[in-house]
């Protein structure tokens, strides 16, 4: 199995015979990742846990790159779904990938932390900070270690087209309405919960259809959270940073 190197975004790498900058060296025990954008460069990246917008407010250990990495099958599924969606005016995003082990552990010591409090507004306005792990949203494993997990959403490229398919408000460039924040820790974030207009349920419902079709299966307590079914690593956590 190989590594792929990943370069900075703008610039999607290219698997090469010998180590490129920035690459972990291989090894037969190592995963088969690529970078997204060298699969499918028209999906959009904003890669939270690189910057300081997101629960932890700062940057993630295993982060060294604001990259996305997945393993070679769920790349290809994931450009499936994009590739779909195109002609009807919409892109996908992805805010996580490939998660390192070392910002998992990272998320536990903050969870263990009582003092860190400063994003509570943001993340966990009605969820006391010691329930995180009791709740679920605070693990010491996670999917997306093993490489084949995403957290996404959509957006609109043309508003026009958009409009046959989604609901809400559609403009040019911004977000689908999906009714909460990603990685905001409440029942409202839940892909079925009830309590929200019809807009934004068929949009989830909607974006949960597109990604079954591809293969994926969601997390119902995360809107954006989807695993490739079949994922080649489902027994395998990852620690290798994100470059």
């Amino acid at each position: 199995m190989v590594l792929a190197g990943c370069a900075q975004r703008g610039a999607p790498p290219q698997a090469a015979p010998g180590p490129a900058p920035g690459a972990v060296p291989s090894a037969p025990s190592a995963p088969d990742l690529v970078p997204l954008a060298s699969v499918a460069p028209s999906i959009q990246q904003d890669m939270r846990y690189h910057g300081a917008r997101n629960f932890l407010g700062r940057p993630v250990a295993g982060y060294a790159a604001p990259n996305c990495w997945l393993s070679r099958p769920a790349a290809q599924a994931l450009r499936a779904a994009q590739d779909e969606i195109a002609p009807q005016g919409l892109r996908l995003k992805v805010f996580d990938c490939y998660r390192p082990q070392a910002a998992v552990d990272d998320f536990v010591r903050w969870a263990r932390d009582p003092a860190d409090q400063k994003t509570k507004r943001a993340y966990y306005p009605r969820v006391p900070k010691d329930e995180l792990f009791q709740r679920g949203y605070i693990a010491e494993r996670s999917g997306h270690s093993r490489g084949s997990t995403v957290d996404l959403t959509l957006v609109v490229a043309d508003g026009r087209r958009a409009s046959h398919v989604l609901q809400g408000p559609l403009a040019d460039g911004d977000e689908v309405d999906m009714g909460t924040p990603f990685d905001l820790f409440d029942e409202r974030s839940h892909t079925d919960y009830t309590n929200l207009s019809p807009d934004v349920r068929h949009n989830r419902h909607w974006l949960r259809a597109l990604m079954e079709r591809h293969g994926w299966r969601n997390l119902p307590e995360d809107w954006w959270h989807y695993t490739l079914q079949g994922e080649p690593y489902p027994d395998r956590y990852f620690d290798l940073p994100v470059r």
